[in-house]
C-alpha cells in the first residue's frame, strides 16, 4: 500500500454517496490487506454502483484508484465473484509497479 493516498471521488457526490464509494473502497484495501467478508465486499460493491452505476466511471475509479493505492477494485469484485469460500484475500503485484 501507498502512504497517504486521497481516494476518487466527486465533488458533486452527496454525502452518502461518498460514504457508500469510500466504504467500498475501504474493502478492497481491507481485502488486500487482510482479507474482508465476499457478501459485505459484494453489498459494498451494489451500494458503489448506485453511485456510480456506468462502466466507464466504475473503470475511471478503479484506474484511478489503483494508481494512487496499487488496488484494484476490478480485481477484488472478480475474486468475490469467483470465490465460493466466505473471505477474500488478494495480493498487490508489485511487478507492475
Amino acid at each position: 500500500m501507498k502512504a497517504n493516498y486521497e481516494y476518487p471521488l466527486e465533488l458533486d457526490w452527496t454525502t452518502d454517496e461518498k460514504i457508500a464509494v469510500t466504504t467500498f473502497l475501504q474493502m478492497v484495501e481491507e481485502a488486500y490487506e487482510h482479507g474482508v467478508n465476499r457478501d459485505n465486499l459484494l453489498a459494498a460493491y451494489n451500494a458503489f454502483k448506485k453511485v456510480v452505476p456506468d462502466k466507464a466511471g466504475e473503470r475511471r475509479i478503479d484506474r484511478e484508484f489503483e494508481a494512487v493505492a496499487d488496488y484494484s477494485t476490478y480485481r477484488t469484485v472478480q475474486a468475490a465473484r469467483q470465490t465460493d469460500g466466505h473471505t477474500v484475500r488478494l495480493h498487490v503485484d508489485r511487478r507492475r509497479s
